[in-house]
Order: C-alpha cells, then sequence, then structure tokens
C-alpha cells in the first residue's frame, strides 16, 4: 500500500466514475484500475462492486475511503510543517476564491504576489463559500480569500479589505444621473439577486431587507457577469461589489454609482485553519494584499 494508491481510492469515491477518477490523477484508467485491485487484494476485502453502468463502494470501501482522506490530509500536513520550518514563503501555497472575489481582486494582485515572493508556487481555486470551507478543513487548500460570514468561527480569519457596493443600473434609470444613490431612494424597489449558495446574495439581502428593498424574484443569477447583462437589458438594477465595477462607470449600457447613507459592503478576509503551521505566510500574504487594495480602494 502506498500514498498513490489512497490517492486513486479517495478520487474514484468523489468522482464515481473510472475515466474522471483517473484524469484527475493524471494517469490512465487501466492504470488506476489495476492499482486498487492490487489493494484489495492486499487487504483482503472488496472495495469496489463493478458495474457497466457505474461504480458502487461497498462498506468497506466507504471506510477505507473516509480514512484514506485523513491518511492524506495529515501528510498535507506534515509536508507544510517541513516546508514552514525550512522557508516560510516559498513552496506550494493552495488558495481558494469565491466567484464574486477571484475573477475581480486576481488580476489587482496576482502578478504582484509572485513578483513579491518568487519562491511561492501559486495555484488557485473557485469554488462557493460551503464547498472552500470544506475543502479547506479537509486540508485540500491551505487558505481562503472570501467575504466573512457568520458561522466561519471555527477557523482562523484575518481581515484584508473592506468593499463597498455600488448600484448598477441601466443607463436610461433615474439614478443614473446622480453622482452618488442614498439607499433611502431604494426602499420599496427590487433588485436582481444572485441565486441560492453565493455569500454575496446573502450579504445583499442583509442590506436590503434593512432598507426596506425587495429581491426581484422574477430572475436570479448564477453569477455577476450575468446580473450585469440584465441591468444592461433593461430588466432591473442590482448591486455589485466595488471591484466589479468597471474604470468606466458607463459602460455596456450600465452606470454605476456608489450607494451611501450607509455605504453597504462587505469585509474580505483570508481564512486558514486554526492549528495551520502556516501561519507566518498568511501574514506576509495578507499584509500585502491589504498593502494593494489601499492604495486601489483608499
Amino acid at each position: 500500500m502506498n500514498l498513490r494508491d489512497l490517492e486513486y481510492l479517495v478520487a474514484l469515491e468523489e468522482e464515481k466514475h473510472f475515466r474522471k477518477a483517473a484524469e484527475r490523477c493524471f494517469v490512465s484508467q487501466p492504470t488506476l484500475s489495476g492499482q486498487l485491485r492490487k489493494l484489495e487484494d492486499e487487504l483482503g476485502v472488496i472495495l469496489i462492486e463493478r458495474t457497466s453502468r457505474k461504480v458502487l463502494f461497498t462498506p468497506a470501501g466507504d471506510a477505507m475511503a473516509q480514512q484514506a482522506r485523513k491518511v492524506l490530509k495529515e501528510v498535507r500536513e506534515l509536508k507544510s510543517i517541513g516546508q514552514h520550518f525550512a522557508e516560510p514563503m516559498s513552496g506550494e501555497i493552495h488558495i481558494g476564491f469565491i466567484p464574486t472575489v477571484g475573477p475581480y481582486l486576481l488580476p489587482h494582485i496576482i502578478q504582484d504576489l509572485r513578483e513579491h515572493f518568487p519562491k511561492l508556487e501559486f495555484y488557485l481555486y473557485e469554488e462557493q463559500t460551503q464547498v472552500l470551507l470544506k475543502r479547506l478543513e479537509e486540508g485540500e487548500l491551505d487558505c481562503l480569500i472570501l467575504a466573512e460570514l457568520e458561522g466561519m468561527e471555527g477557523f482562523g480569519s484575518i481581515s484584508l479589505y473592506q468593499e463597498p457596493m455600488w448600484l448598477a443600473v441601466p443607463q436610461q434609470h433615474p439614478e443614473a444621473k446622480a453622482k452618488a444613490v442614498p439607499l433611502s431612494n431604494l426602499k420599496g424597489k427590487k433588485l436582481l439577486m444572485l441565486a441560492d449558495g453565493h455569500c454575496l446574495r446573502d450579504q445583499a439581502m442583509g442590506f436590503c431587507f434593512a432598507a426596506g428593498i425587495g429581491e426581484d424574484q422574477r430572475f436570479k443569477g448564477t453569477s455577476l457577469e450575468t446580473l450585469r447583462n440584465m441591468v444592461a437589458a433593461g430588466s432591473g438594477m442590482t448591486l455589485v461589489p466595488r471591484l466589479a465595477v468597471p474604470a468606466n462607470t458607463e459602460e455596456g449600457g450600465v452606470s454605476y454609482r456608489p450607494v451611501i447613507d450607509p455605504v453597504p459592503g462587505r469585509t474580505i478576509a483570508l481564512l486558514y485553519r486554526h492549528y495551520s503551521v502556516r501561519r507566518p505566510c498568511f501574514n506576509e500574504l495578507a499584509a500585502r494584499i491589504s498593502s494593494l487594495m489601499k492604495s486601489l480602494l483608499g
């Protein structure tokens, strides 16, 4: 038995498909299947029921995959400990981003981070919040950059920057003529929102509920870009994070205006496991990102 066999087992348990698991592990399907048969022979139990249509894990297979996941997590931690003591700002670092942060933040920071920390090898992942939190907890990711929400108290957190939300309206909309829009102006109106599962939806809904603003139930976007296109088509208005606002605030049929009294916003933070030995690395990254965002957002 070796660690690679455990990686094959976990990949198959998660993908439930031999070809997809093999592609994920960068091996051929016969290699993955053959190694798992050898693992079964070594253990003396059947782990997987192979049928022509689907992959079924036996109770022994489920238990083995669960334990294998723990072993692989501990191995990653051991490697991380060694790397940390050898040189904290070097080696691989796996960072998760939520969809409403990654595409808009990364263009402003990634080149600078690579130049500032040349010995770090960045691996970047984009998923919704709950998926990222699970992957962080299981040790698949080193840290996350996302919007702070309740329920994240089980992780360490370093605040990076405060990001205000702007109003996006069709260019012919009356609010497009204002320099800034008081939140009270939107009372009784309805805004386009992202679908369930996006943390930006929860944050926007919080501000809207407090201000007497409703949700436009006719459409729920799967991304900020979809909402932007709906606004451009004259189908409504929405709130967008400041970094998603283009340099030209009159672009593509959409006008972007700051919202005031009060300013709706969110805290973007770096999350990590409390016991992670890479805290000095996270501190350095957070300080650099905070500095860059301070210059950009003021």
